[in-house]
């Protein structure tokens, strides 16, 4: 159990995928990753982790953009940077585990998609939510 958030359900908002491979292939992969997280007065708050994978020659061939909405419990007083940082730990695990499984099943090459520290990056963005 996390002291500063607890992950309380997760679901996927958005989902898009190409797979025209046709046989066995090696892919070169971009990773592109976004994650933002609006706060609320009621010690919760709603992260969204987008994923962008897609192959740096043939985009058009095989891509696929997924984003996970994980919608958490806050302890109160904890700082907005650390509550990002959290969050974001808490909700990427399920990503990871998302696209290999999907792409696995799909009989897509399986993709592995690398963990990013984002805890020395400057993306933190904080938004207010309203009550979902």
């Amino acid at each position: 159990m996390n002291k500063e958030a607890n992950l309380v359900n997760y679901h996927i908002s958005d989902l898009r995928f190409t797979n025209q491979i046709n046989g066995p292939a090696k892919l070169d992969l971009s990773f592109r990753y976004s994650y933002n997280v609006g706060y609320s007065q009621q010690n919760t708050c709603r992260g969204e982790l987008r994923a962008e994978i897609a192959d740096k020659k043939a985009p058009d061939k095989f891509s696929l953009d997924v984003t996970l909405v994980g919608m958490f419990t806050t302890q109160p007083g904890v700082q907005k940077e650390v509550l990002h940082l959290r969050t974001y730990d808490l909700l990427f695990p399920y990503l990871k585990a998302l696209v290999s499984a999907m792409t696995a099943n799909l009989g897509a090459p399986v993709v592995y998609i690398p963990y990013i520290d984002i805890s020395n990056k400057k993306i933190i963005r904080f938004e207010p939510h309203g009550e979902d």
